[in-house]
C-alpha cells in the first residue's frame, strides 16, 4: 500500500467524500486504539496513511464547499445589483 494520492479522490462526489471521512476517522481511531490499549499488532505506517487520507478528504470537501458558497454569493450580489438598477436605486 502506497501513500494515498490526491488524484484518487477528485472523482468522488461530496456525499462519498463525507462517507469516506467518517470511515477513515473510524479506521484511525481503531488503529490508535490497537496501539495504545490492546497492544495488538498493527502496521505503524497505517496511522500515517490514515491521517494523510483524512486530511486530503477534508481539504477537498472544504474547497468544494467554499466554491459553492462563493458561487452563491456572486449570484446573490448580481441579483441585488440588477434589482437596485431596475428600481432606480443608483447609490453605488
Amino acid at each position: 500500500m502506497s501513500l494515498p494520492q490526491f488524484n484518487d479522490i477528485l472523482l468522488l462526489s461530496n456525499s462519498e467524500i463525507s462517507e469516506k471521512i467518517l470511515q477513515t476517522e473510524k479506521e484511525l481511531f481503531n488503529l490508535r486504539f490497537k496501539r495504545a490499549t490492546t497492544r495488538q499488532s498493527y502496521k505503524s505506517h497505517e496511522i500515517k496513511y490514515a491521517k494523510r487520507r483524512l486530511a486530503q478528504l477534508k481539504t477537498l470537501l472544504t474547497l468544494r464547499l467554499d466554491a459553492i458558497e462563493q458561487k452563491r454569493s456572486n449570484t446573490i450580489n448580481v441579483l441585488i445589483k440588477k434589482h437596485n438598477y431596475m428600481i432606480g436605486n443608483f447609490s453605488e
